[in-house]
């Protein structure tokens, strides 16, 4: 439950933690509802759909197209279960319903008229407050704002809350707390399966603890798209697609028939089967509603999604973040969010794109800007002129990469340039009407054709988009970004500079090395800087149908002058919806991709999360025993090393027409400026700007060939499944009948040997450091998505329970089983840590018998001594992808604290879900400067009692050898508090259920 950030630290934590009682809440008498006039009953109706228990939940959506009440899914009616439900639930209904007969907000509670006659329904009205701090209010603010007036009960949501809010110029800078509840959760298959899992579990606790195992149903949508489990395992086919999908429904049976039967256990869940999409580009073009109408009560669509790339929605405006997988189970559950109100950074764009200047090109630059600036905990919103100049897919792919300039959200509020989108991807004119009208009558709407009234920004940024230039990322972070023109010269500084995120020092002599070697019969070589892999992937460009049509005519225009990309590269096309195929198809363009190599593979992340597939075993020994930096050229969102390939060193996010131009050339060792790309088939050199298509070729292509029936077409199909997915038999159980076999699923032991009784907070004493890290440890470094290393403790494992190396799979794919994904926490093969003084790899030194061990190994002998660990790092640590897994591996290996400069924002929370402790280092200091080793024994001096501890409160470290330091413990707001105090947010969530 929430708290206040105001309230006495005693008794909030008893709000928090203690039993609640609806009779004591609950007072009044149930009122005469046949006096109650229209507002009050659609409140009442209201407030029983979103207060009640998981058990009377039933999701209703006015646009059928939008229901969560498919055929495909589920037959059953709930009203018929709602009616069968016992008689006290009834009773609770007529006590939520006196309650929201009582709304705080109910005066403003108003009619949204419908053109010709009606209403389109009711609404929470911001202008109906007659506040004028509303109106200098950025957007994005009044999305929670709203959503704070709506929910206001005075129990989870306050009257207060909603005042901070408001109030927000002042508050922001304070780090107030508030609750937030978005109004749909969205779950992508590898952060899926964990969640449902989590679920299942927490069912058979409230089982063992003798509770109504029916409160563990979503009370909020809950959208689950499989794309994460496709890899290219096949390439440069025309029948690529059907041969990939069948290995990985061959590899993953046993996952999708789980979710196929979580999509029947769990009420108001909406699986969206393998081979539609990509989930944030199906969030995109289908799921995002822009405005619910749910019993005739109108407001904001808002998602949290257990994927950092969930901002891609902010493109739409609708307001959406990434949460780590075990907050969003408790949005699922009904809990409210609790967040620090966050100061907005406003981005003013102005001018237009220069001739052949991409999206990509714009993002990669403002992913700079914004990192530099420094927005981490921050919402970005984006106005000014300059945003008529932008299609809808081109703010997508800026809000896309939030995560990688450090924001919660990159968001494009609500215009006619998003109304024309949503009337292309086939919203019907009906629903385009009420949402305008909505936006519009709720101050939630920018026209650009009307005066501007001056919001209000906790600071400033400014881009003209003609100074954008064409650019790549790389070769080891996305933020790291390098003008075209200057990448030849980058590209040798790398080679030159000692190893880190800018360099492989590669000794000079060394430079020149050529590497030659056959290609099934036909003579190859690599060079330091060759690609090996060039994919269009992705849901950052594929979504956007300019780069996606200029791919084509790069293809195309190379294809009339006698290019070829060549053999041995790996090329794929992953497209993130099927749309993209039929506009593709549609212009003629996918013929000449095919030309190139470019086929489609599948419908899905592939690449950019890992999923490459293997090089061909030439090309892996050509860059292995010669030691080639060989290099992956993407149009995707993150080039972290280790993460697209173990082979590919130098990695560079590009637009995907600049994928197929590297892809020409061969090597990102060159000049586009003053090279040739190759020789035509006239004998002449060709070269960039031979290939490169003008603004005015992108936009007549995206004219005739991006159609609304497109969009229809493809997502009416999208609920129909496919035949091997609606093959699939699961059983008709609510409980699910763990398999301790399985290497997929398992039961994890989180609710083993959990009462009633919370376990408390607690120090750590005399903790061994397991890990010493520096700067930018990211959630792949933490726990690696892609392949599993034939030498590691998780291969063992299986290997043990007799899977053949073969069918090993991904990290990814097996995040159902927690025996799997302990052996596989700090298993990446690029990890550098401190204790191997220079050594990469995942193991680390057992501090007392300085043997050098797999982390998993020295962890589980630490643990069977009875030893607590810690680990140190440095700044942005845990960085990258929302991944519950990085915080729940480190728990099962017995971490109990993280010592960094600084956390991601998911991570940290994440972290504190898990019940380990994030402590921050006093700014100007680390491991370094305090002359910590990590063969040191740690001693953090917290409380062991809960109301002796404030969010952000400073703590004593002391080590065994004498040194003591000062670290703030990162424990944000009071809720965050309560969550240790329960071991957890599951724990808190299980015991505050079976309370109500």
């Amino acid at each position: 439950m929430y708290i206040t950030a105001s309230s006495s630290p005693s008794s909030s934590l008893l709000r928090a933690a203690s039993a609640y009682s609806p009779t004591r809440f609950f007072r009044s008498s149930f009122r005469n509802l046949t006096s109650t006039n229209q507002a009050s009953l659609s409140v009442i109706n209201h407030h029983r759909r979103s207060l009640t228990s998981a058990a009377v939940r039933s999701f209703h959506c006015s646009v059928p197209r939008w229901s969560h009440r498919l055929d495909w899914r589920s037959p059953l009616n709930p009203r018929s279960e709602i009616r069968a439900f016992n008689p006290i639930i009834e009773q609770l209904q007529r006590k939520f319903a006196t309650m929201a007969a009582e709304h705080p907000f109910k005066a403003v509670l108003t009619s949204l008229p419908r053109p010709g006659g009606g209403e389109f329904g009711k609404f929470y009205s911001l202008p109906a407050l007659n506040d004028p701090r509303i109106d200098k209010l950025p957007y994005s603010i009044r999305i929670l704002l709203e959503s704070a007036i709506r929910n206001c009960d005075n129990f989870q949501v306050k009257k207060e809350d909603v005042e901070k809010i408001i109030d927000w110029e002042n508050t922001a800078p304070k780090q107030v707390e508030i609750p937030f509840k978005p109004a749909r959760v969205l779950l992508q298959d590898f952060t899926g399966v964990p969640a449902v899992v989590d679920l299942a579990c927490m069912r058979d606790a409230m089982h063992k603890l003798g509770s109504d195992t029916s409160k563990i149903n979503p009370l909020v949508p809950v959208d689950l798209v499989i794309d994460h489990s496709v890899q290219v395992d096949v390439t440069r086919s025309e029948n690529a697609v059907q041969a990939n999908m069948e290995l990985e429904f061959q590899r993953n049976k046993e996952r999708f028939s789980f979710l196929k039967w979580g999509s029947s256990a769990f009420r108001n869940m909406l699986v969206v089967p393998p081979g539609s999409g990509i989930v944030h580009q199906v969030n995109l073009e289908y799921l995002g509603r822009l405005v619910f109408n749910t019993d005739g009560i109108l407001y904001p669509d808002s998602v949290v999604g257990t994927d950092s790339h969930t901002t891609m929605i902010d493109g739409l405006g609708v307001a959406g973040w990434g949460v780590g997988g075990i907050e969003a189970e408790a949005a699922m559950l009904g809990q409210p969010m609790s967040m620090v109100l966050p100061g907005v950074v406003g981005f003013q764009l102005s001018g237009k794109l220069r001739n052949g200047v991409t999206a990509t090109d714009l993002v990669l630059t403002v992913t700079q800007m914004l990192r530099k600036h420094g927005v981490v905990g921050k919402f970005v919103e984006f106005y000014g002129d300059g945003m008529g100049e932008l299609s809808l897919a081109d703010r997508a792919t800026i809000a896309n990469m939030s995560p990688e300039y450090g924001a919660t959200m990159g968001f494009f509020p609500v215009d006619h340039v998003t109304l024309q989108y949503l009337k292309l991807t086939g919203r019907s004119d009906e629903t385009v009407a009420m949402i305008e009208s909505y936006l519009r009558a709720n101050n939630m709407f920018v026209d650009y054709d009307e005066p501007q009234q001056k919001r209000v920004y906790s600071s400033y940024l400014e881009l003209n988009l003609a100074e954008v230039e064409p650019c790549i990322s790389g070769p080891k972070r996305p933020h790291d970004r390098v003008p075209l023109r200057e990448m030849k010269a980058d590209w040798n500084s790398c080679l030159n500079n000692k190893v880190g995120f800018k360099g492989f020092a590669v000794p000079k002599e060394a430079q020149g090395k050529v590497a030659k070697f056959s290609f099934h019969g036909q003579p190859a070589e690599l060079k330091h800087g060759s690609v090996v892999i060039a994919a269009i992937t992705s849901c950052t460009n594929t979504s956007n149908p300019s780069v996606m049509l200029g791919a084509g005519l790069v293809a195309k225009k190379a294809c009339e002058l006698g290019l070829q990309v060549k053999p041995w590269i790996k090329t794929s096309l992953a497209p993130g919806s099927g749309v993209v195929t039929k506009y593709l198809l549609q212009s003629g363009l996918q013929e000449y991709l095919n030309k190139q190599g470019f086929h489609i593979v599948g419908y899905g992340c592939t690449t950019c999360i890992g999923n490459s597939g293997d090089l061909d075993e030439s090309v892996a020994s050509a860059i292995s025993e010669n030691d080639i930096i060989a290099a992956a050229v993407l149009s995707g969102n993150r080039n972290f090393e280790g993460r697209v390939h173990a082979l590919t060193r130098a990695n560079y996010l590009a637009s995907p027409p600049l994928v197929v131009a590297y892809a020409l050339a061969g090597t990102v060792d060159i000049d586009f400026d003053k090279e040739p790309i190759g020789t035509g088939k006239d004998g002449k050199s060709v070269y960039f700007n031979d290939i490169w298509p003008s603004t005015e070729e992108v936009a007549e292509a995206v004219q005739s060939s991006v159609l609304p029936n497109m969009f229809k077409s493809t997502y009416e199909a999208i609920t129909k499944g496919n035949p091997m997915w609606n093959q699939l038999s699961v059983p008709s159980s609510t409980m699910y009948s763990w398999d301790p076999k399985s290497t997929y699923i398992h039961e994890p032991p989180y609710f083993k040997n959990m009462t009633m009784e919370p376990p408390g907070a607690h120090g750590v004493k005399d903790a061994y450091c397991l890990l010493n890290f520096g700067d930018s440890i990211t959630t792949d470094h933490i726990s690696p998505a892609g392949s599993i290393h034939k030498d590691s403790p998780a291969a063992k494992f299986l290997l043990d329970r007799g899977v053949e190396r073969k069918d090993f799979n991904s990290y990814g794919s097996r995040r159902g089983n927690d025996e799997v994904m302990a052996r596989g926490t700090f298993a990446n093969i690029r990890l550098v840590n401190k204790l191997l003084n220079g050594e990469v790899g995942p193991k680390t030194i057992h501090v007392p018998t300085g043997e050098k061990l797999y982390v998993f190994d020295a962890a589980m002998r630490y643990k069977d001594a009875g030893h607590d660990t810690i680990v140190l790092a440095g700044a942005e640590y845990g960085s990258g992808s929302s991944r519950d897994w990085a915080a729940k591996g480190p728990m099962l290996l017995g971490v109990k604290a993280v010592i960094a400069k600084s956390f991601e924002r998911i991570h940290r929370s994440n972290l504190v879900g898990m019940g380990i402790i994030p402590l921050c280092f006093k700014s100007g200091e680390d491991a370094d400067t305090l002359g910590l080793t990590g063969h040191e024994r740690y001693t953090i001096d917290l409380p062991r009692k809960i109301d002796e501890i404030r969010p952000g409160q400073d703590v004593t470290v002391t080590t065994d050898n004498g040194k003591s330091f000062t670290c703030t413990v990162r424990f944000d707001t009071e809720v965050e508090l309560a969550y240790f105090n329960n071991g957890g947010i599951l724990p808190y969530v299980i015991r505050n259920l079976i309370r109500q």
